[in-house]
This record gives C-alpha cells, sequence and structure tokens, in this order.
C-alpha cells in the first residue's frame, strides 16, 4: 500500500488564502488596481442642498472626464469610484458619514464637506485615522490651523478675502499714483459683517490707513440714508462695505442720490454677489468694486467649453464653489499618479507635494482663479486668492467685470480707479 502524505484541510484553506492576499498585494504593488474609491460628504439634503448637489456635479464631470481619459495610468488604468455620504450640513451627520467613508467603505481619500461646520469635525476624524482629506471650498480659517498633516485645502481662508482687499487696494494706490489716507468701515451689525470689520481693523493700521467711520447697521434697516450721510460726513477715500443684498441696493441708491463723493467703494462679497444686486441697483451700483473667489468672464480660454458641460448636466452655471470642487478631483487624482498606489500614506505624502499650475492640460487647473494648487506645511493651497469685479456700463448695460489681478481680468477692461 502507497502511503501519501497528507496536508490537514485547515492547512489548505490557509495557504490559500495566503496566496490570494499575497497576489492581490503583488497586484496592487505592480501597479494593477481596476478603482479607487473616494469618499465625498456633501449636504445633499437639508438647508445647504442645492450648494451640495452642484459640488456633486461638478466633482461628478471631472470624474468622467478623467476616467475617459484612461484613468490613473500608474495604476494600470484604474477608475476614480465617488462614495456619497449626505451630511445635511449636521456635523454630528458628517462624523458619522467619516467613521463609515473610512471602516466600512474603505476608500483611499475623502473630499468635503461645503459646510464648514462639518468640516471642522470631520477632517479631525480623518485625521485621527491618518486619512487623507481634500477641502476644495470649506473657508474657516480654523480648517488649517491645527497642526494636521491630513488635510489639504484647496480654496483660500476666509480672512484672505480682506487681505486680498488691502492688496488690491495698494496696487490701485501704485497704478494711478492716488494717495489713499482715509478709510471707513461699513457693515452688517451680525456675525458676518462683524467678523470682516474686525479683519479690517488688524490690516489697516500696517497699511498706513487712518480710519475715520466704523459704522455698524441693520441688515434688515429700510432705508439706508442715515448711513451714507454719515459717510459723506465722514468724506473717507475708501469705504469698505459688508452688506447683504437688500441693504447692499438701498446704500448703492442713498449713496447715489446723496452724491457720496469718494475713490472706491469696496465689496466683500454677500449681497454685492448676487445678481439682484445688479439687477435692482442699476447705475446706483456703477463704479463699484467687489471681491470674489472667481468669475466666468476672467481671462481663461478654457472655461466656456467647461461651463458648457457643467451646464448641460445642471442648467447652472459654474462658480467659484463648484470650480473648486472640479478642481479637488484633479488633485486628487494626481497624486494618485504620483503615488501609483492606492496606501494612504503614500497619497498623503503625494498630496503634500502638490505642484499643479495652469497651462500643463489639466483642465482643473486651467479654469482657476489663480495660478497654483500648491500646499504650504499647514495644508492650505498658498496660491489660493480673491478677484476683484468692478461694476460697469458696457455698451449701455450693467455687467459685472473682472479687472483684477491684471492676469485674471476680463480681456479689454482695467479697474477704473479713482471712480470718476
Amino acid at each position: 500500500m502507497q502511503i501519501r502524505p497528507t496536508v490537514p484541510r485547515i492547512g489548505i484553506i490557509v495557504l490559500l488564502s495566503t496566496l490570494l492576499v499575497f497576489g492581490a498585494w503583488m497586484e496592487v504593488r505592480a501597479g494593477k488596481v481596476a478603482e479607487v474609491k473616494i469618499g465625498n460628504i456633501l449636504p445633499l439634503s437639508g438647508p445647504s442642498a442645492s450648494a451640495g448637489r452642484q459640488c456633486r456635479a461638478a466633482i461628478e464631470l471631472a470624474t468622467d472626464s478623467i476616467n475617459a481619459a484612461g484613468g490613473i495610468r500608474s495604476l494600470g488604468g484604474a477608475r476614480l469610484v465617488n462614495v456619497w455620504a449626505d451630511s445635511r450640513g449636521e456635523a454630528s451627520f458628517g462624523i458619522t458619514a467619516a467613521e463609515q467613508l473610512i471602516a466600512t467603505d474603505k476608500v483611499a481619500v475623502i473630499s468635503g464637506a461645503w459646510n464648514s461646520a462639518v468640516t471642522y469635525p470631520t477632517t479631525q476624524v480623518a485625521e485621527k485615522a491618518r486619512v487623507p482629506y481634500v477641502v476644495p471650498v470649506s473657508v474657516r480659517d480654523s480648517i488649517t490651523e491645527r497642526g494636521f498633516k491630513y488635510t489639504f485645502r484647496i480654496a483660500p481662508k476666509d480672512s484672505w478675502r480682506s487681505r486680498d482687499q488691502f492688496r488690491f487696494l495698494k496696487d490701485m494706490r501704485k497704478a494711478s499714483n492716488t494717495k489713499i489716507e482715509t478709510v471707513a468701515f461699513v457693515f452688517e451689525d451680525g456675525p458676518w459683517g462683524t467678523s470682516m470689520k474686525d479683519q479690517w481693523a488688524r490690516l489697516v493700521v500696517s497699511d498706513g490707513y487712518k480710519v475715520v467711520l466704523a459704522v455698524p447697521y441693520a441688515s434688515t434697516a429700510g432705508d439706508m440714508t442715515e448711513t451714507a450721510l454719515k459717510i459723506r460726513n465722514a468724506r473717507p477715500d475708501v469705504v469698505l462695505l459688508a452688506s447683504f443684498t437688500q441693504d447692499a441696493v438701498l446704500l448703492a441708491g442713498a449713496m447715489s442720490a446723496l452724491n457720496v463723493r469718494v475713490k472706491a467703494v469696496v465689496g466683500s462679497g454677500g449681497g454685492h454677489s448676487s445678481p439682484a444686486f445688479l439687477k435692482r441697483a442699476g447705475k446706483a451700483c456703477e463704479y463699484v468694486f467687489d471681491t470674489s473667489g472667481w468669475e466666468p468672464d476672467m481671462n481663461r480660454p478654457q472655461i466656456g467649453a467647461i461651463n458648457a458641460a457643467f451646464k448641460g448636466r445642471t442648467g447652472s452655471d459654474l462658480s467659484a464653489e463648484t470650480v473648486d470642487a472640479f478642481a479637488s478631483v484633479y488633485v486628487i487624482a494626481s497624486a494618485l499618479e504620483e503615488a501609483g498606489s492606492i496606501d494612504r500614506e503614500d497619497i498623503r505624502d503625494e498630496l503634500a507635494d502638490t505642484e499643479l499650475c495652469r497651462g500643463e492640460g489639466r483642465p482643473g487647473m486651467d479654469i482657476l482663479a489663480y495660478r497654483c494648487i500648491e500646499f504650504d506645511k499647514t495644508g492650505q493651497n498658498e496660491h489660493a486668492g480673491y478677484v476683484v469685479t468692478q461694476f460697469r456700463d458696457v455698451d449701455g448695460t450693467m455687467e459685472r467685470v473682472t479687472v483684477w489681478p491684471k492676469e485674471a481680468a476680463r480681456k479689454g477692461f482695467a479697474p477704473v480707479f479713482p471712480a470718476p
């Protein structure tokens, strides 16, 4: 009788399992991955749902484009697969979503979360789990001020809006050889307006300006004549505004009616960025400046085609937030391409080394307001910033025209400064 050596059945199972795991590991190391999961936390329901759905559409557009172009080539053409999680705009739901994306869905990287109040705690969850987290939009300064190593923000900080307002004034002072010595702070008396006033106050002294007026007002005011009179009596060179739509319209009308003459009025987004402001203020808003994260008329030839594709999906035009969401997918794809791996640490390291600029064939970069995306040691995109627009009469129609910085200005336009 022939005696055959035997292997315990459990040993065969363990051996086969080991070989399968080893084979899968070797396949990943060889750069062959079918798909890469990206977890996306957005407010897809609740008060911010409209913005969340717009950002989702922008992310899907970029994802489809990258996948159609061959996916992640260093991973054998791996497709990007989005895993969606609804935060409802609430921190508690966002935290649960982040935990599930990490532990259950096993995503390679997280993106989100639009609401700063959700992004702040969910980045903390990701940091603890050592999962890279790309922040396309949320602007709260403190998101990138906690010493985190796995958080990377594309958008500018909120405080950089006031920073760029003062940079703009410095450029205008030099370019027009115009003295700017005094400023007025005029702001709605809620949390946002007060925050803007505090930011201006921190910058004004270092730039050598004297504050001749700091006046809060109720955004629910039905008449802004008194505020306009205060501005006229203070006679500032520049007025910095933080207003909502209704008060912005009323103040523009009151200043026009009282013939308040200043060298420049500079808005801070908010109501001045609303299409309703332009429509309702009409001629009274001519030559008013405003700050913005992105504008469709910038000198970026690629905007038209990408905007058309986005509008075909959503019926809406691109915005500053959807552009950053669109760009974020290219940032993640670039990190994956450079890493040649789905290991979270490898992806984190490549995100930290990101340097993507316009003119390199990446649609997500070629429509940005600024030149590059490159993260500093805090994870903040150090090149991010704001543009300045001016309301101008263009062939008989009042339009919002990008005028600063020069390389982003609408072709054929420059700031009118000081106001005539």
